[in-house]
């Protein structure tokens, strides 16, 4: 792989399950080194999606490269530099926690047993447990810790924390990912497929939204926040008749508006600073707030 490369590139992605579209036309590229989030509603294509990236469905059209090559030929080099965290996790149910994570470490070449150690006792997993008694939530626990533990090259996860209660998921998240990519900085790259957007915010580089198998929005996550704005605007007189283009109204009260600016936030602002103008705010919305907006908007 060349290092202008793109880790992941998919190109016009079609899967069709009989009549139905899942993935229509989707494009996509993941850069080494970044976070990149991968948004969307339950059965927008998310996983339908990252099944094809892993070449455990094949797709109808289109082309994925992985590392610059393609999961269907050089499917055992590509999965020896990832790992995966599927939304729904099962292992062997006679196992104990100790058994699988060693089993899932021998098909590996490198496996950080310090970084093992130190993410059972984080988690506060007992290693003696077996699998078929854990919790949903204590097997996305030894999953992550499998996905880990190889530190490999990418990491692709599906829903990864969905499992996990609030504290254990904040603390996986900010503590545990960050630790991943700063390890080794510019050089490990996450694929994250989400719906709790909020969680990842101050990790997520770049994302698509996608929304009907389709692309719907593709952005660098600091343009997104300075071209989503929240618009707050106070007169002192009735509201102004103003001509303002993309833009989502989400409340108008006597003399007061609020708005979210879809783009050229700047562009807004000044055509509302009119002689009557009594208190004018802005701040960029969060990713979840962009997310929710663009659907929105799509559906207008």
């Amino acid at each position: 792989m060349k290092n202008n490369e793109a880790v992941i590139e998919i190109q016009n992605l079609v899967r069709t399950y009989g009549k139905t579209d899942a993935v229509n036309g989707l494009n996509l590229r993941v850069e080494r080194g970044r976070c990149y989030g991968f948004f969307g509603r339950n059965g927008a294509g998310k996983t339908t999606t990252i099944k094809c990236l892993l070449n455990l469905l094949k797709p109808t059209s289109g082309s994925i490269r992985v590392f610059g090559v393609d999961p269907a030929r050089d499917e055992v080099e590509i999965k020896s530099r990832l790992a995966y965290v599927p939304d729904q996790v099962s292992f062997y149910p006679w196992m104990t926690v100790q058994d699988t994570l060693a089993y899932l470490a021998s098909f590996r070449k490198h496996w950080n047993r310090d970084l093992e150690q130190q993410l059972l006792k984080q988690f506060g997993l007992k290693t003696s447990l077996k699998s078929g008694t854990l919790s949903k939530g204590q097997k996305t626990q030894v999953a992550l810790i499998a996905a880990i533990c190889p530190e490999p090259e990418l990491l692709v996860l599906d829903e990864p924390t969905s499992g996990l209660d609030p504290i254990v998921r904040r603390d996986f998240i900010r503590t545990v990912i960050g630790a991943y990519q700063d390890s080794d900085p510019g050089n490990r790259t996450i694929l994250v497929s989400t719906h709790l957007i909020s969680e990842f915010e101050g990790l997520i580089d770049d994302f698509t939204i996608i929304d009907g198998g389709r692309e719907v929005l593709t952005m660098s996550a600091d343009a997104a926040r300075q071209r989503f704005q929240k618009v707050y605007a106070r007169f002192t007189g009735p509201l102004p008749q103003l001509e303002l283009q993309d833009t989502v109204v989400t409340r108008r009260n006597g003399c007061e508006l609020e708005l979210v600016t879809l783009d050229q936030p700047e562009a807004v602002l000044n055509r509302l600073r009119q002689p009557t103008m009594d208190k004018l705010e802005s701040h960029a919305l969060s990713l979840e707030e962009i997310f929710v907006t663009t659907l929105q908007d799509k559906q207008r």
